[in-house]
This record gives C-alpha cells, structure tokens and sequence, in this order.
C-alpha cells in the first residue's frame, strides 16, 4: 500500500475530511486488494482455456483464409508472466502461421543500424501472425533504465516509434500491444520461487537481479513510454498480472476480441481403410540403433 493509501485508509477510519486525491488513493486501494483477492479453481481455469484455444483455432483459420497480418507485443516487467501467456497461445496453434519472436542482445552491427530495422524481418506475411515477447520497447524500458542508450537515441525513439506502428497500421497490418503489469511483491514471490526451482532457475538472470532495485526506475520508464506510445492507432492495454490465470485468460479473451474471425475450421479429412503392403519385407530389427527402455 502507497503511503497515500495509509494516510487515506486512517482518515476514511476516523472519520475525517478526505479531498478527491485521498478518495482516490483510499479506492485504489480497495481495487487492489479486491483484484489480489480474487481467484478461480484450477478446474475452471482449465476448462475456460481449453474453450479459448479453441477460438484461438478458428482466428488462426481466418487470418489465413482472409490473408491478414497480425502483430502481437508483450511487455512488461521480468516475471510478469508474459512467456505464460504467449505459451498458452501457441500450443494450440499452427507453427507455420504463428510464431514467436524473442530477440537476443543486440549485435555491433545491430547497435549501428536503425533502430527498427532488426524487428522489420520478423513481421508478419500475409495470413501469419506474430507474437513478440518483448520488441522494440526494449529501447523504452531496459536500454533506458540502464543506460544502454544515450539520452539522444532514448528521445528519438520516443518521437520515431509512433509514427513506426502508424506506418504498420496504414500497411495493414493488426498491431496489439500488450503491458502486463505485476506488483513488486509479487514479482519477488516469483523471483524466489524461480530460484528455489532448478528447472525454471535460467530465466533468473543478472539483468533480473539488477532490474529488481530499480523499481521506481522502471516505474518512470515506462509512464513515459505510455505517454508518448499511446495512440489511437496502437494502443496500450494493460493486463493485470499478478494472478497468472486470470492474467492469461483476461488476455486471450481480448486478444479474440481485436480480429473479427468467423469459424472456418477445416472438417477432419476421413480415413479410409489401410491399404495392405503384400510386398513389403521389413528389414531385420536387430540391424537399427534402438533407444534402451530406461522405462
């Protein structure tokens, strides 16, 4: 709770006057914690996601069908579950039409090019859709915060990366972007779990560990991104992430929402019968390299 919220909580309790900032931080609050309280069983979970990848299939078979071309960005702080969702997406769907982009580190040769011009490769042709797990916001978050950017460069990315999407947009192109937002105490529970949990301990690199006291710096970070990033032709929609099942079926269900699609699921061919193979000698088994049946 900010200490707005306290000073507002205490006086709400004690009866006092409040102006309109208090309220406000008094009902923020409240939001909060009724968000943090709210959860679904795993059941329900389960059963509702099963019924979104199945949309998920039929948006698939429209934006080959109709030839579009779809743009998915998430971002937002490490461990807000943006590889979650985008994982729940996917497995359901067609790898030739929907594919994931995760780039590595900029290159020599990447840091002296345009800025944009190592995402433009990984856009989508006609009937593809592609999900960025983090993009070209790198620049307006991680470089700025720690400095791997000059002043210059940060500034021009904030005046250049509107008229960027603009351009995309105008090309035809569907562009969502997506900031899924977790709480600081959150993102330490998930940092712990992460490092208790050999197989998931990986995605807990020193950049997290150096992000994680710089709260307040990314915190400014991105409120300025979102003020010069927000427009009308790409707007921002922010998740809430700090339960992941909500966060993953709040956004699904969105997604759904931002491309109308009708059900163009192919009918499954039928099987006919088998056809024999008189002539076929299948050559000895002890001559082929078997795995041993650890199991």
């Amino acid at each position: 709770m900010t200490k707005e919220a306290k000073k507002a909580k205490k006086q709400k309790k004690n009866g006092k006057h409040l102006s309109d900032e208090d309220l406000a931080a008094a009902d923020l609050h409240v939001g909060d914690l009724k968000a943090k309280t709210k959860k679904i069983s795993t059941k329900a979970y389960e059963k509702e996601l099963a019924r979104l990848q199945v949309e998920l299939v039929k948006m698939q078979e429209w934006i080959k069908h109709e030839k579009l071309r779809v743009v998915v960005i998430f971002e937002g702080r490490d461990a807000a579950g943006k590889g979650g969702v985008i994982k729940r997406i996917t497995e359901s769907l067609n790898p030739r039409l929907c594919r994931v982009v995760a780039l590595a580190t900029p290159s020599e040769r990447d840091k002296t090019s345009w800025y944009f011009q190592r995402y433009v490769p990984h856009l989508p042709a006609a009937g593809e859709m592609v999900l960025f797990d983090r993009s070209w916001y790198n620049r307006a978050g991680v470089e700025r915060v720690m400095g791997f950017c000059s002043d210059i460069e940060y500034q021009e990315f904030l005046r250049s990366c509107p008229e960027f999407e603009r351009m995309l947009v105008r090309s035809g192109i569907i562009l969502v972007k997506y900031w899924f937002s977790v709480s600081d105490e959150e993102q330490e529970r998930r940092f712990q779990k992460r490092m208790n949990d050999r197989t998931r301990s990986w995605k807990l690199s020193p950049m997290d560990v150096e992000s994680r006291s710089r709260w307040v710096d990314y915190s400014r970070a991105k409120d300025t991104m979102f003020a010069h990033t927000d427009i009308k032709q790409a707007p921002w929609y922010v998740v809430k992430a700090d339960n992941k099942k909500l966060a993953r079926l709040n956004c699904i269900t969105h997604l759904l929402s931002m491309v109308e699609y009708g059900d163009l699921t192919p009918t499954p061919p039928q099987l006919p019968p088998r056809p024999k193979a008189d002539d076929y000698v299948r050559p000895p088994m002890e001559d082929q390299n078997f795995v041993p049946d650890y199991w």
